[in-house]
């Protein structure tokens, strides 16, 4: 009851894995990846040996394709099973059991392999190929259209419930201190997808660092727009000056740690454009 992509973005070295099902919190049996070493994708009467197991046969020097064997042939329900893996090197690889049931199966391009099971057809499949293989960005945007167009070509013939999108690279976890780059999930939904739209662009808000392009000094203009919402959020309390002295500063600093924009924090004089417009579009002004 499930799609799934994985994929590595080769300029990068990130390892990703976006996928849907009817199925309550897919997130926790289908994704498992590592940074530099691949990504799997354990799904229809899922092994989730295969997540672990398959990550450190990677990580041993086997390719995708000699890392599938050893998984299928310790497995006595191989036949059951849909997996897609691919490694931070060489070509990716999918399998879909005799058992599984139909529409089930998947394809492979240079950076990723498709897969699903009890689809409305194969459009699901080749659709998330085409989406990927023509889609331009940031891996995780990549995962996602791709996942988003399976679902508009029919998808999961039970429907949706649930999603999740995983990215890895080498220190890209919170404070550098793992890999999970991003980790996201959507345990029970009625557009699951669309919801990790939603929850991606939070994460980008919070978590991405700052686009040297959208760094800009604060002038008087600026400070005084600071000073006005600052004043509506109850963190500035002193006259609309335009200057950016020390109060407003403080004051400044405050509402970003409130607001968990801390990653987009500049201690002197600057402001990130995207937390500018950030506090233009959430704070009321009352005149």
């Amino acid at each position: 009851m499930t799609y799934s992509i994985v994929a590595r973005d080769s300029q990068t070295g990130e390892l990703g894995i976006a996928v849907q099902s009817r199925f309550l919190a897919v997130g926790s049996v289908v994704p498992w990846a590592k940074a530099g070493v691949g990504a799997i994708a354990t799904q229809a009467f899922a092994n989730t040996s295969y997540g672990p197991e398959g990550l450190a046969l990677l990580e041993s020097g086997l390719s995708p394709q000699e890392t599938l064997e050893q998984l299928l042939q310790r497995d006595a329900d191989a036949a059951e099973r849909q997996v897609g893996i691919v490694g931070a090197t060489g070509t990716p690889v999918t399998f879909t059991g005799d058992h599984c049931f139909s529409w089930a199966g998947g394809k492979t391009g240079e950076h990723y392999a498709c897969q699903g099971n009890i689809l409305v057809s194969e459009e699901t499949v080749l659709a998330m190929a085409h989406t990927f293989e023509t889609t331009e960005g940031l891996l995780c945007d990549r995962l996602l259209a791709a996942l988003a167009a399976g679902q508009a070509a029919g998808g999961d013939s039970r429907g949706q419930q649930s999603a999740a999108l995983l990215v890895v690279r080498e220190k890209g976890g919170y404070g550098g201190f793992n890999d999970r780059f991003i980790d996201l999930r959507v345990d029970d939904h009625p557009t699951p997808i669309e919801e990790l739209k939603r929850l991606l662009q939070l994460h980008k808000l919070y978590l991405f660092p700052p686009d040297p392009a959208d760094i800009l000094p604060i002038d008087q203009t600026i400070a005084h727009q600071l000073q006005i919402m600052l004043q509506a959020t109850g963190d500035y309390h002193g006259e609309l000056t335009g200057v950016y002295d020390q109060a407003t500063q403080e004051a400044f600093e405050h509402y970003i740690g409130r607001e968990n924009l801390e990653e987009r924090w500049f201690k002197d004089q600057r402001i990130d454009r995207v937390v500018l417009n950030y506090m233009k579009e959430h704070i009321q002004i009352v005149k």
